[in-house]
């Protein structure tokens, strides 16, 4: 736990020197947000109804524009190969960078997104569902996201073909965050597919980081 926490404390110092990334993710999607209302109409009733859809399509959307730096910096530096070799885990040295991408990208977002879910007119009832759901599912998008970013690593044009890796497999997480908040709003139970986002994100929690590391080590090597 030691070195977890080390590496942890040293993505977050980066970050906090690199703090225009963490805004412009926030500013995309505060953007983002702000377009559907103008394309659409600012009709109330309408954006009630699907402001969980466009708060969960931009976030997952600003949250990929952050996979690129998970692990192209240290594989550029030569860190990623000091990595492979301490004493410490790869899996957990992994995990640890993922964790510090949630806490620059996925965090600011779930602390946002009822600001917004305002302007969208979202029903006051669904604000902590949303944030609950985000925070879940923006966990998920990194882990995710980072065996993604292993999977490219080194590769040309990554971001296009991250991408395409990233988007097909973040669908359910995508579908049932969203229906956890619209059931929320309309009054049903949000049992069943908030413990089915919770179980994708514990198969991931379990999963991704060991993947992570399996990959990263081939690409070294």
């Amino acid at each position: 736990m030691r070195g977890f926490c080390a590496l942890v404390r040293i993505d977050l110092r980066i970050a906090a020197r690199e703090m225009s990334d963490s805004l412009a993710i926030i500013l995309f999607l505060g953007i983002a947000a702000c377009l559907f209302p103008l394309g659409l109409g600012p009709e109330p009733n309408m954006l009630t109804r699907i402001a969980p859809g466009i708060l969960w399509v931009t976030a997952l959307f600003a949250t990929m524009l952050s996979f690129d730096r998970l692990f192209h910096a240290d594989y550029q530096d030569g860190t990623l190969e000091l990595l492979i070799v301490s004493p410490q885990t790869l899996w957990v040295s992994a995990l640890a960078k993922i964790a510090a991408h949630w806490l620059t990208t996925g965090l600011p977002l779930v602390v946002v997104s009822p600001f917004i879910a305002v302007m969208l007119h979202l029903d006051p009832d669904g604000y902590v569902v949303l944030a609950a759901t985000l925070a879940l599912g923006t966990a998920i998008i990194s882990l995710i996201g980072a065996l993604g970013a292993a999977l490219t690593l080194g590769s040309r044009r990554s971001g296009v073909l991250l991408s395409v890796l990233v988007l097909p497999l973040l669908v359910p997480v995508l579908i049932f965050g969203v229906g956890t908040v619209e059931a929320t709003i309309q009054g049903y139970a949000v049992t069943q597919p908030f413990l089915i986002l919770t179980a994708i994100f514990l198969i991931c929690l379990v999963s991704c980081p060991w993947s992570c590391s399996r990959v990263l080590r081939s690409a070294i090597d």
